[in-house]
C-alpha cells in the first residue's frame, strides 16, 4: 500500500450465508481526494463501507485505512462516519451530542466557541442549545455531518450526506466538502445523487452485484465516443443517405424549428458532415457536442452488467 493511500482493500468480500454482498473488491483511495462509490440498490455499497468502518467483519480479503489494519484500534479515532439512517436522542442539544461523541473518542470536550464554529460549518450556528427533537429532517442531517466531523477526522465516510437537504443545503455541503479536501481530509462518499458525484468527486467506483465494474476519474467515466447534435431545417432522403456513415440510428428528434440529428464523428470530421448536408440543400443552424453525464454512464454500465444486485445493502 502506498503511503499516499487512505483506503486500500485487497479482494475484500462479505457473505451472509449463501448470499454474496461484496465479492473480491480491490480499491485504493488516495489521500486527500473525494472518492465516490456508485451502484444500484442492493449492489453492496453499504456493506462495503460498514466493513471499512468496523460495523461488520469481512468474510475474506484485507483492508487498510490510513496505512493501518482494520483491527488497529488507533485508526478508529481518525475516522468520521455519517450513516444513511441515524437518529439522535431528541432531548439532547447539539452541544451535548457533540461532546458525548467527543467523550466516545476519548477527546477533550469542546468549548462553546469550538462547538459553535463546528455548527457554523454545517449551517447550524445559533442552534447549539436547542433540543434536537425540534429539528427538521434537514437540520438533523446537518447535525449528522457535524457529528461526523467532531473528531477532526483524516478520513471521512459519508452515506447520502445531502439526503433531505434543500438546494441551499446541498450547496453548503458541496462547499464544505471542497474545504475539507483543501484541508487534506479524504472523503469517501456514497450517494444516489449522481449530479452531486459529478460535481465534486475526483474519482468514482461502480459496484454491481457486489463486484467492482469500474474505478477511475469522473471525467474518464463520462467521456465517450465523440457525438454531436446537428440542428437542421429538414432532412431529405438524399441528405439522410449522404450522412448515413455518421448518422446514429433513431437519433432524429423533431424540434420547433426543424429537426435535430445526432452524428458520431470526431471533431475533424464535422466539416465533411456540414458539406454533405449543404450539398443536398439542407440548412444547418447549430452544431453542439453531446456531453455524457454520469447518470447516463451509470445507467449504461449497470444495464450492460444486468440490473439489480445479488448482494444486500
Amino acid at each position: 500500500m502506498s503511503a499516499a493511500s487512505a483506503v486500500h482493500t485487497l479482494s475484500l468480500a462479505k457473505h451472509y450465508g449463501s448470499r454474496v454482498a461484496v465479492h473480491d473488491v480491490s480499491v485504493t483511495v488516495r489521500a486527500g481526494e473525494i472518492f465516490g462509490l456508485l451502484g444500484p440498490n442492493g449492489a453492496g455499497k453499504s456493506s462495503f463501507v460498514k466493513m471499512l468502518v468496523g460495523l461488520i467483519r469481512p468474510t475474506a480479503g484485507q483492508a487498510r485505512l490510513l496505512g493501518r489494519s482494520l483491527d488497529d484500534p488507533g485508526v478508529r479515532g481518525q475516522l468520521g462516519y455519517l450513516p444513511e439512517l441515524f437518529r439522535y436522542p431528541p432531548w439532547l442539544s447539539p452541544y451535548e451530542l457533540l461532546n458525548y461523541h467527543r467523550a466516545l473518542l476519548q477527546r477533550p470536550a469542546l468549548g462553546r466557541a469550538q462547538a459553535d464554529a463546528l455548527l457554523d460549518r454545517v449551517g447550524l450556528l445559533g442552534r447549539g442549545a436547542h433540543r434536537i427533537g425540534s429539528f427538521s429532517k434537514g437540520m438533523q442531517q446537518r447535525l449528522g455531518l457535524a457529528v461526523a466531523l467532531v473528531g477532526d477526522p483524516r478520513l471521512l465516510f459519508l452515506d447520502e450526506p445531502t439526503s433531505a437537504l434543500d438546494p441551499l443545503g446541498r450547496h453548503q455541503v458541496h462547499e464544505l466538502l471542497k474545504a475539507l479536501r483543501a484541508e487534506g481530509v479524504t472523503v469517501f462518499l456514497n450517494s444516489h445523487l449522481l449530479a452531486d458525484m459529478e460535481t465534486f468527486c475526483d474519482r468514482v467506483a461502480l459496484l454491481s452485484h457486489g463486484e467492482l465494474l469500474h474505478i477511475g476519474a469522473v471525467s474518464a467515466a463520462m467521456s465517450s465516443e465523440p457525438r454531436f447534435h446537428v440542428a437542421v431545417d429538414a432532412l431529405s432522403p438524399a441528405a439522410r443517405a449522404a450522412i448515413a456513415p455518421w448518422l446514429m440510428a433513431d437519433s432524429e428528434l423533431p424540434t420547433v424549428t426543424g429537426l435535430r440529428v445526432t452524428v458520431r464523428v470526431d471533431r475533424q470530421q464535422l466539416p465533411a458532415v456540414h458539406r454533405a448536408l449543404v450539398a443536398e440543400g439542407v440548412a444547418v443552424y447549430e452544431v453542439e457536442p453531446v456531453t455524457t453525464h454520469l447518470e447516463e454512464w451509470f445507467r449504461s454500465m449497470v444495464e450492460a452488467r444486468g440490473a439489480g444486485g445479488r448482494g444486500a445493502e
